[in-house]
């Protein structure tokens, strides 16, 4: 019996030092595509620092934000996304996780939603050694090559050459799809406007003049948003022209705002809010949002990809 017991002890200290190994199963970046109607994407991601896990979530619109409530219990994991309130439910994810999955139900009293998330992908690749000659997005006469997303009316429209929204309304995307690119667009945003410039369809390049109180650095112009904050902030300039030219090769973003460059080879950890889907390691439009305010313009958007 004392040999059994013994064999067992040592059987039972292997396999917790294997757990120890494999570590928390929940550990990295998560790409989930929601059913809600249209599909929306959501992500979450897991980090350990000094023995302690974060978790950051980012729903389908908003910014990213870290989860204070969370419970892992081996391969369980739940999330208390919003706590209740006198007039509404709280929001929960239960999570299993199962090899490079997660499954489980988000709950907001009695409505369920089932949920199915994948390990997000790298993306780690070398820049293209050259890029092509940059050809239009935009022609300037007509909106050949963008199309309305969704059911809200479009109030996009070319005037004297310009693209342009009207009023607040549906997002313009691109019948066409990218992968790594370098896309140059010039654009005149009112004072307290509102919109952004989508890479891939799934990260935000603010386009902002409301208060500096309204936005962090974060949130701000300039910024992949609620990611990345530009740095150094540029003077802010409503009403004017303003240029861009942004850089993505897999997850590594390079923006050049008015000739200086803001954010300098960054990594981009996830989706933003208002992402067209989570499927991170797939080619994407360019959409640009027209449902925050109108009176945006644009104009000179071009785009170079890995020459051939």
């Amino acid at each position: 019996m004392r040999n059994i017991l013994i064999t067992l002890a040592i059987a039972t200290g292997c396999l917790t030092a294997l757990a120890q190994q494999q570590g928390n199963p929940f550990l990295g970046r998560w790409d989930f595509n929601v059913k809600t109607g249209d599909v929306g994407a959501s992500w979450i991601g897991v980090t350990e620092k000094d023995g302690k896990l974060e978790v950051w979530y980012q729903p389908t619109g908003g910014n990213v934000f870290q989860v204070k409530d969370f419970k892992v219990a081996g391969s369980h994991l739940s999330l208390t996304l919003r706590p209740a309130t006198a007039t509404h439910p709280a929001t929960t994810w239960e999570l299993d996780a199962a090899g490079d999955k997660l499954t489980g139900v988000q709950k907001t009293g009695d409505a369920t939603l089932a949920l199915s998330g994948v390990r997000a992908p790298e993306m780690k690749r070398a820049a293209p050694a050259a890029w092509s000659t940059p050809e239009p997005l935009f022609n300037g006469k007509d909106l050949t090559g963008w199309e309305p997303i969704g059911k809200a009316k479009s109030n996009w429209t070319v005037e004297d050459g310009l693209l342009v929204n009207t009023a607040h309304g549906a997002n313009l995307r691109t019948t066409r799809s990218f992968e790594d690119f370098k896309v140059h667009y010039e654009v005149n945003c009112p004072e307290d406007g509102n919109s952004g410039f989508y890479l891939r369809g799934r990260y935000e390049v603010q386009i902002e003049y409301e208060p500096l109180t309204s936005n962090p650095p974060e949130r701000r112009i300039g910024s992949v948003y609620g990611r990345i904050a530009p740095q150094p902030p540029l003077p802010r300039a409503p009403g004017q022209w303003e240029t861009f030219d942004v850089t993505l090769v897999g997850r590594i973003v390079t923006v050049v705002h008015n000739g200086v460059t803001v954010i300098d080879h960054k990594e981009i950890e996830g989706i933003t809010g208002g992402a067209l889907n989570a499927n991170e390691g797939e080619p994407g439009p360019f959409y640009i949002q027209g449902d925050h305010t109108g009176g945006l313009k644009f104009r000179n958007l071009t785009v170079s990809v890995q020459q051939k």
